[in-house]
């Protein structure tokens, strides 16, 4: 059995499935069959590794290490325990293998196939990747919900004041004793001048001067 688990063959199907497995519970909202599988195979792997004496318990220690990050990345935010477990997991791959160079194309073949699966759950079955949603905000401020990113001041068109300081274009004014923000038309407007406010936008207040 330790022969058949070390064989390059089986090295590279055990790695293929658990990327497999991996990569279908990124679309998964919870730890589910794929990833158990996911991990029985890496299981299997570090098991015949160990009997055969190539695995120690620092590269035992490092898997299961990956293994729990990897877990703890559905609970947490942000891909930070994901990403460090992943990294665990090759490095603990390449420490188990006899063959530097035969571990690595194992590897290799399990991430094509495990992004050409990829692929086919986003473009074939329209599948959307849940562990992302953690770290993307989903939610939008609309307007019908009470949100508004500036308060629009139409109450004040038509309302006639004084430059408080220079608007060349943009300067301050004076309405009802209340200092506001404001902009010309293009022109210059010298202090204490006369000013009408002709256009509200949002919170772009536009005034004209009263000649």
């Amino acid at each position: 059995m330790v022969e058949i688990l070390t064989s390059p063959i089986m090295v590279t199907v055990l790695l293929t499935i658990a990327g497999v497995g991996i990569v279908l519970e990124l679309f998964s909202a919870r730890f589910g069959i794929s990833g158990l599988i996911g991990i029985i195979a890496l299981i299997l792997f570090f098991y015949g590794h160990f009997q055969a004496g190539l695995a120690g318990f620092g590269t035992l220690f490092l898997f299961a290490a990956g293994i729990l990050l990897i877990f703890l990345e559905f609970f947490l935010p942000g891909a930070i325990a994901g990403t460090l477990g992943v990294t665990a997991l090759i490095v603990s791959l390449f420490l188990a293998g006899q063959d530097t160079l035969q571990i690595g194309i194992s590897i290799l073949i399990a991430i094509a196939v495990s992004i050409i699966i990829f692929f086919l759950m986003i473009r074939t079955f329209g599948k959307k990747i849940v562990l992302f949603n953690k770290m993307v905000l989903s939610d939008t401020a609309r307007k019908e919900d009470g949100y508004v990113s500036n308060v629009n001041r139409t109450d004040l068109i038509g309302k006639e004041g004084f430059a408080l300081t220079v608007l060349r274009p943009a300067g301050t004014i004076v309405i009802n004793n209340e200092r506001l923000d404001a902009v010309t038309e293009g022109g210059f407007i010298t202090k204490n001048a006369k000013v009408c406010v002709i256009k509200v936008e949002g919170a772009r207040i536009v005034v004209r001067e009263i000649q």
